[in-house]
């Protein structure tokens, strides 16, 4: 029989938890079982490996020390780990004794949360120890309380010897119908290498960067890609200008899919076009995105497009002419 020890406490010399599970070594050694313990407070940086460690027990103890409020942030972010990590189907055929001693208010307490803990998980918890330690020394100079603790250590014993099984409970029907683990749907086999990769600080810290990086080469590309759309055709329009001698003239091209009107004014030599609203032009014309690019890639002209009624147009009709003079190609003109 292999049962494995895992203290959540802050490993201090007075922690009467110490003090309980090194008692319950001794016991558990002579009725010849293999004992071994896990100081989560030595592994923080691993814990969530922790779980693996499950593989080879029959049985575990689960020992905290409430030093002013509930089991503590170790044996918590353990608790955390078996549900993200853990192999639940080990879990289930694992007996689990909790140990909760306590130097203020809540030991009781903290034995229910574990026992809540693992039946959630889907374990079986066996009757546990808790108890309030005033002075340590008093403690540990009382034979009765010393009894007490070798009992539970015979009692777990005995459970994993036997198989004892227990009665279903709501905690178990509540994982069923309502808990639902929001990580994916891994093998056993590949939990553990999560768990190994999550407790790797440079790996993660690498993923970190590669996040990082990937998040800003890609705000970058929607930048940019914002950029073109939010604004189009302005540029074309500018590039492609040829002066009509000293004419001057203002277009408002309301494109279908834009927010804000595309404004284009030209005066004699000099060309500027914008987003946005200016009452004081000469033709306001209606067209699609899609017949704009068609414009601008030559397959046919503003005159022509107005004239098919594909697009329309409101102000002087002479000046809209005058758009294929100065924006569109000589070919087509």
């Amino acid at each position: 029989m292999k049962i494995k020890i895992y203290y959540g406490g802050r490993g201090l010399l007075d922690d009467p938890t110490l003090y309980v599970i090194t008692r319950m070594e001794n016991v558990l050694r002579e009725l010849r079982v293999d004992v071994e313990r896990f100081n989560i407070y030595e592994h923080k940086n691993e814990i969530a490996t922790l779980p693996q460690t499950f593989k080879d027990a029959d049985g575990i103890i689960l020992a905290t020390t409430v030093e002013w409020l509930g089991i503590g942030g170790y044996m918590q972010q353990f608790l955390d780990a078996c549900w993200l990590y853990g192999d639940k189907n080990k879990i289930a055929t694992t007996y689990m004794q909790p140990i909760v001693m306590s130097t203020t208010y809540g030991e009781r307490e903290g034995e229910m949360t574990l026992c809540n803990a693992w039946e959630i998980l889907g374990g079986s918890p066996c009757p546990g120890l808790c108890g309030y330690v005033d002075d340590l020394a008093t403690f540990k100079m009382s034979e009765d309380y010393n009894l007490i603790v070798e009992k539970k250590a015979e009692n777990l014993y005995r459970t994993i010897s036997q198989r004892v099984q227990n009665l279903p409970t709501s905690n178990q029907a509540v994982k069923q119908t309502v808990l639902r683990t929001q990580s994916l749907s891994l093998t056993p086999q590949e939990s553990e290498q999560l768990s190994k990769y999550v407790s790797d600080d440079t790996y993660v810290k690498k993923q970190k960067e590669d996040i990082e990086e990937l998040a800003s080469m890609y705000k970058d590309l929607l930048g940019n890609r914002d950029v073109r759309n939010v604004e189009p055709y302005k540029n074309d329009l500018i590039t492609r200008f040829r002066p009509q001698g000293d004419l001057k003239v203002a277009y408002s091209f309301i494109i279908e899919g834009l927010k804000k009107p595309l404004y284009v004014g030209v005066s004699g030599a000099n060309v500027e076009a914008y987003y946005g609203e200016n009452e004081a032009v000469d033709v306001i014309i209606k067209i699609r995105q899609d017949m704009f690019d068609d414009i601008l890639a030559g397959k046919l002209t503003f005159q022509r497009a107005f004239m098919t009624g594909a697009i329309t147009a409101k102000g002087n009709f002479k000046i809209l002419r005058l758009l294929d003079d100065m924006f569109l190609s000589e070919q087509l003109v």
